[in-house]
């Protein structure tokens, strides 16, 4: 199927507050019943909720836990990034979460989401902001 011919993937932003306090955050916000992805910046925490919730799916495409290396996803890890948001878009979520440990470049990560090739496969939601 060809980018026009598909429905654009919501991708919400999350920043702010802890790892642990992010993760909650988007699973009180993932869409019940559908296939929802989830990119992590940053190591794994050993009380991960996510991680709990994608263990505990029934079906394997219920939740899709992907992790990044710490680093600035738009400076240093926007390779890594890239790859990782070009292989998960070949079968593309229902909705899917992009968790930043550091929200400086927000703007700049949220501009280069929006221009080509990803504004044909993506449409950015609101950022939630964690407290």
């Amino acid at each position: 199927m060809t980018p026009a011919a598909r429905p654009l993937t919501p991708l919400t932003l999350v920043s702010g507050g802890s790892a642990s306090l992010r993760e909650a955050a988007i699973a009180q916000a993932l869409p019940p019943q559908q296939a929802n992805a989830v990119i992590l910046e940053g190591l794994a925490n050993s009380n991960s909720i996510l991680a709990d919730l994608a263990e505990q799916n029934l079906s394997p495409s219920s939740l899709q836990l992907l992790r990044i290396a710490p680093g600035c996803l738009c400076c240093s890890g926007n390779l890594v990034l890239r790859v990782t948001l070009n292989r998960l878009l070949r079968h593309p979520p229902a909705q899917l979460f992009l968790s930043l440990a550091d929200a400086t470049h927000i703007e700049q990560l949220r501009s280069w989401l929006s221009a080509s090739p990803y504004d044909a496969w993506l449409a950015l939601e609101p950022d939630l902001i964690v407290t």
